[in-house]
């Protein structure tokens, strides 16, 4: 009998999976992780808890986080913004301090961790994408890619540094086996750049962020809910391993031929289909199904929820039973 953690891990090689389910359902029998473990640098960035508005983190941002919502978001205006000229992001950008990041408390909640049956997963949140809107706003952030992008580069050049310091410090602490890293690139129809800009002035800095994690020996697994298909060969450049939060905008089936199914797809569920406060128990049975049937028989991929957990609790229970119940069906007559 296979533990959650190697079926997880047959999933992503095509190996012969015994179980077949929802990976995020933290709290359901068979699931391979335990919920994403903040470390110590994230808990020093401050921010919102719910219901709060125009609460500033640690870099300067000011973050909202709306009643009802599942995270916060920044609410960047002309007078707010951290950086008011790209030509000057030096006299704007203040990296926060990391030397006295509370690691106590994260190495005593994880002493126990069963890292024999269970993957541990830390999290690495603002990508350089966002972090490049968050300080500049997103419209001045799109024109300044186009208009100043040497300037641009330099400051996620100088980011990108602060963020390998700060995985440096989450390796060396908690020895994850996966690391979820945040970054969306796009919207439900294109990138948000041009993949010639993409490739210009983004991927570099995850060549070299990434790279490292890889030296380490983690597993990335990247999150994008987003459409991204046209940058998929990239991604396996940079050693993802992983692509999770595929919508199904995307050519999931093109990116796993593409591939070479060298890169693991998670995702696949249209929650834009599903996620109400009244759930429609039949359309999200149909629509979970919809997904194994259609991307399953392609290989390297793991269906779930794009955007990790529905937003109602309502209808994440009746996805989760049938991406367990269904996915055990497929996988004993497929695997």
């Amino acid at each position: 009998m296979s533990t959650p953690r190697e079926n997880f891990l047959c999933l992503m090689r095509n190996d012969n999976p015994k179980w077949l389910g929802d990976p995020w359902s933290c709290y359901v029998q068979g699931t391979p992780f335990r919920p994403i473990t903040i470390d110590a640098i994230t808990m020093i960035l401050g921010g919102p808890t719910p219901g709060q508005y125009g609460v500033k983190n640690a870099f300067g941002i000011t973050m909202d986080w709306p009643e009802g919502q599942a995270g916060s978001v920044p609410n960047i205006t002309d007078e707010n913004r951290v950086v008011k000229d790209i030509t000057h992001w030096q006299d704007y950008v203040q990296l926060p301090d990391i030397s006295n990041a509370p690691w106590h408390i994260v190495e005593e909640a994880i002493k126990d961790a069963d890292r024999e049956n269970y993957l541990l997963m830390a999290g690495s949140f603002t990508g350089m994408f966002e972090f490049s809107h968050y300080m500049l706003g997103f419209e001045d952030a799109l024109v300044s890619y186009l208009e100043e992008p040497e300037h641009m580069y330099d400051m996620l050049s100088y980011y990108t540094d602060w963020k390998i310091k700060c995985v440096e410090h989450v390796i060396d602490r908690m020895k994850p086996d996966i690391l979820h890293s945040h970054d969306d690139w796009g919207n439900k129809r294109s990138l948000f750049l041009s993949p010639k800009t993409w490739r210009e002035l983004i991927k570099p800095h995850y060549e070299r962020f990434y790279g490292y994690v890889k030296s380490r020996g983690v597993l990335i697994q990247h999150h994008a809910d987003c459409v991204s298909h046209e940058v998929a060969e990239d991604m396996v450049d940079l050693g993802i391993d992983m692509w999770q939060g595929v919508i199904p905008q995307n050519d999931i089936k093109g990116v796993i031929e593409r591939t070479e199914s060298k890169l693991c797809i998670m995702g696949g569920i249209d929650m834009a289909l599903i996620d109400f406060p009244e759930p429609d128990e039949a359309a999200i049975r149909a629509e979970v199904r919809r997904a194994i049937d259609t991307y399953m028989p392609l290989g390297s991929f793991i269906p779930c929820v794009p955007n990790i957990i529905p937003m109602y609790p309502q209808v994440a229970e009746i996805l989760n039973d049938e991406l367990n119940s269904y996915g055990a069906e497929y996988a004993a007559k497929h695997f």
